[in-house]
């Protein structure tokens, strides 16, 4: 405790100097928590816009439709697949997947055809929530459709407008229909935003002669529940021998889970070029305060005080300095951290733009909690306690004699 108190006095002794320090700490750590959570707001964002629209936690796929995405490569028990699912806990629901030619007046585009199950489809993922204009697909209406918006600009299309589609049904004849677009999306994927073309599974069928089970099956875990365990859990309650595989959305989009995994190294980073800048300052006022006080040390270990404790006493006048700077840093912080968190950052033009496969938004949210706070708080206390280390050793390793004679 006496250590502690001396080190209290040490700090606040040249407080001008002491003050200099600390605000480079606090400005730092403000840096750092407030583009953390921004980055951290980006990436799982990112990460939860795909998973709610596009890919699910999981997917039920038949073996060869990954390597060979067919209208032919599919589940034909993927209705008893998704009632296993559900009976295990999970939200499951079939999506049905062929390519075409979707044309309005004199202009056409190559689409990617997507039969839904309206009802069910809500209920599981998101995708209802991302129409820009429009309504969401109702089984009634099967003559109504859901269009991309990067498909609606090339063709041009509004509200109303007819789309005419054009494939090859499965039976090997002319799959031809005329739609209406009832709904546009917003950016919300690549695949989806340049060729979506969303459509009841009723209207599915009939266009592609198609009677056989989903392409795949998406699957919502609960929120407690790691990607792994429910992969485990989804193979054990499949019956055995089925030709079906069980994939996480990381193994089905890698790229994008590779791009979030790196976001995280960027901030550590980041983390690390401008706490360097903070360290060389702590450095530097330490030693000066070593030098100023090396008599005054000296008398210290002439009366009994060990290297160890003198060591200990710098080490605690770091500490000190990144407790207040902590305190104050948090403190300065919070009101940015709310801003960001409920109003963000509108990044113009910047919206939209497609990254890993993934369209950013127009208003950039940060995404702050207390275990977000960590990584920042406690890489400052670790790279003080480095800065303070040589001051200290050299504190703890001065001889009585030596700082006595000291001018």
């Amino acid at each position: 405790m006496n250590l502690l108190k001396l080190a209290w006095r040490n700090v606040w002794r040249q407080s001008r100097r002491t003050a200099i320090t600390l605000v480079a700490m606090v400005l730092a750590l403000v840096v750092e928590l407030l583009y953390a959570g921004l980055v951290e707001g980006l990436v799982y964002g990112m990460e939860e816009d795909a998973v709610a629209y596009e890919l699910g936690d999981l997917q039920l796929v038949d073996p060869d439709y990954p390597t060979r995405p067919s209208l032919y490569e599919h589940m034909p028990d993927s209705a008893d697949y998704i009632s296993t699912l559900e009976g295990e806990g999970f939200q499951a629901t079939g999506r049905f997947f062929a390519g075409g030619l979707a044309a309005s007046g004199e202009l056409s585009a190559g689409a990617s055809f997507v039969g839904i199950e309206p009802e069910r489809d809500a209920a599981t993922m998101d995708l209802n929530d991302a129409i820009a204009q429009g309504e969401w697909l109702d089984a009634a209406d099967p003559e109504g459709v859901v269009v991309g918006r990067g498909l609606a600009r090339i063709l041009e299309l509004e509200l109303g407008d007819e789309v005419l589609v054009l494939s090859q049904g499965a039976d090997g004849s002319v799959a031809n229909a005329l739609f209406r677009v009832r709904g546009i999306l917003f950016s919300v994927a690549a695949g989806l935003d340049r060729g979506g073309l969303l459509m009841t599974e009723g209207a599915f069928r009939d266009l592609m002669v198609f009677d056989g089970g989903a392409h795949k099956v998406l699957v919502r875990t609960p929120r407690n529940l790691g990607l792994l365990k429910a992969q485990a859990q989804i193979e054990t309650a499949l019956p055995t021998g089925e030709a079906v595989q069980v994939k996480t959305w990381k193994a089905v989009n890698p790229m994008l889970a590779q791009y979030i995994d790196s976001a995280a190294s960027i901030v550590v980073i980041l983390y690390f070029i401008i706490y360097v800048a903070v360290a060389i300052l702590i450095l530097n006022a330490m030693l000066m305060a070593v030098f100023e006080r090396i008599r005054e040390l000296g008398v210290m270990k002439a009366i009994g005080y060990g290297p160890w404790q003198v060591l200990v006493m710098m080490v605690f006048e770091g500490l000190i300095q990144a407790t207040v700077a902590t305190v104050l840093g948090v403190l300065l912080a919070l009101p940015g951290m709310a801003y960001l968190q409920t109003v963000g950052v509108n990044i113009g033009s910047l919206g939209g733009m497609q990254v890993a496969g993934m369209t950013m938004p127009a208003v950039w949210q940060g995404y702050y909690t207390p275990a977000g706070l960590i990584a920042p708080i406690l890489m400052l206390y670790i790279i003080t306690v480095g800065a303070v280390l040589w001051p200290a050793i050299k504190a703890a390793t001065i001889s009585p004699l030596a700082a006595m004679q000291h001018q």
